[in-house]
């Protein structure tokens, strides 16, 4: 833990900047002050402040970008965008070191030529994903979000042609997949498959989707086919 970790973190005591904080975090896209005033129920100079403040303590990120398409002479300036910032922020009194462990171990999986290790890892990640989704009720899929929430994947649902797909705006195991992707990657899924099967949703289907600023792995939604078998 650092001191600039424990001032970031604390700066979320604020319960505007909280709202604002879990506003920007569930959009898809990076949001404008005034639509992130309006999702939190706040004035736009406050939002405005509030925000800023969170870009100063490295929780948010800022872009630019001209809203509406128009560009050129009279397009007006471009909106400041805010978005989740890839930092992460360890807290702990006294502090620990949880993640050095997690390294070690997975080192040792890499390394273990045989892959014994490797399919130990993921049908360990699939058992304890299906022990989290107890707390969940068998057959609703509204209790997927809420499980991947409590465990710190951010996701957000979105409307598809065939059904739905959760996005996962956070991942929990970033810094370990920044060194082992292949390996990190394959345990989140395998975990996020036992939390659908402990939650018996057979038509939603964890696939390796990695996007920019999303987790590696998004949850399918699919839909039983209504055509008519031919013959």
């Amino acid at each position: 833990m650092t001191t600039r970790d424990l001032a970031s973190v604390s700066s979320l005591e604020d319960p505007v900047r909280r709202r604002l904080y879990d506003v920007v975090i569930s959009r898809p896209e990076a949001v404008s002050r005034d639509e992130a005033a309006a999702l939190a129920g706040i004035g736009r100079p406050l939002a405005a402040y509030h925000l800023d403040k969170l870009v100063e303590s490295g929780l948010l990120t800022v872009t630019y970008q001209r809203l509406g398409g128009r560009s050129g002479p009279g397009a007006g300036r471009p909106a400041k965008l805010y978005a989740k910032s890839d930092r992460e922020f360890a807290v702990s009194v006294p502090p620990r070191d949880y993640e050095l462990a997690a390294q070690i171990l997975v080192q040792a999986v890499a390394e273990d030529p045989g892959g014994a290790s490797r399919a130990a890892l993921r049908h360990a990640a699939h058992r304890l994903g299906t022990q989290l989704a107890e707390r969940g009720r068998p057959g609703e899929a509204r209790d997927l979000p809420h499980v991947l929430a409590a465990h710190g994947y951010a996701p957000v649902v979105q409307d598809t042609d065939g059904g739905a797909v959760i996005r996962l705006r956070n991942c929990p195991f970033h810094h370990l997949a920044q060194r082992h992707r292949e390996l990190v990657c394959g345990m989140n899924r395998s975990l996020i498959c036992g939390m659908v099967d402990g939650l018996r949703l057979p038509d939603w289907q964890p696939v390796l989707d990695p996007r920019p600023g999303h987790c590696c792995v998004a949850v399918e939604e699919h839909q039983p086919s209504t055509e008519e078998p031919t013959t």
